[in-house]
């Protein structure tokens, strides 16, 4: 059965960081890219990182610069380091594996995602 579980949000003022977690119930882990989502309250979920089987990397416009995903294939676990946190980054942030969200085969896989606040 997949299950992603996220964790790490909070609550931090405007140029602080946060370190997210996520963990993978997924067998095929570690040949899977895995990608960050978020949420913001009223606006489309949206790609905020990904990161490939082999540990390559790509970022949203948005965020490059500030945060840096990494994973740990041993630990089924991915994570995001969020550096210089702006109020414009708050919403809840998930993760999935982003060919499945393409597709829509990963809408049964959403997680409960982890609230990120960030204030001015």
């Amino acid at each position: 059965q997949v299950q992603f579980v996220e964790s790490g949000g909070g609550l931090v003022q405007a140029g602080g960081s946060l370190r997210l977690s996520c963990a993978a119930s997924l067998s095929t882990f570690s040949t899977n890219a895995i990608g960050w989502y978020r949420q913001a309250p009223g606006k489309q979920r949206e790609l905020v990182a990904g990161i490939s089987s082999v540990g390559s990397t790509n970022y949203a416009g948005f965020v490059r610069g500030r945060f840096a995903i990494s994973r740990d294939n041993a630990k089924n676990t991915v994570f995001l380091q969020m550096d210089s946190l702006k109020p414009e980054d708050t919403a809840v942030y998930y993760c999935n594996v982003p060919a499945w969200v393409v597709t829509g085969r990963g809408g049964p896989y959403w997680g409960q995602g982890t609230q990120v606040t960030v204030s001015s």
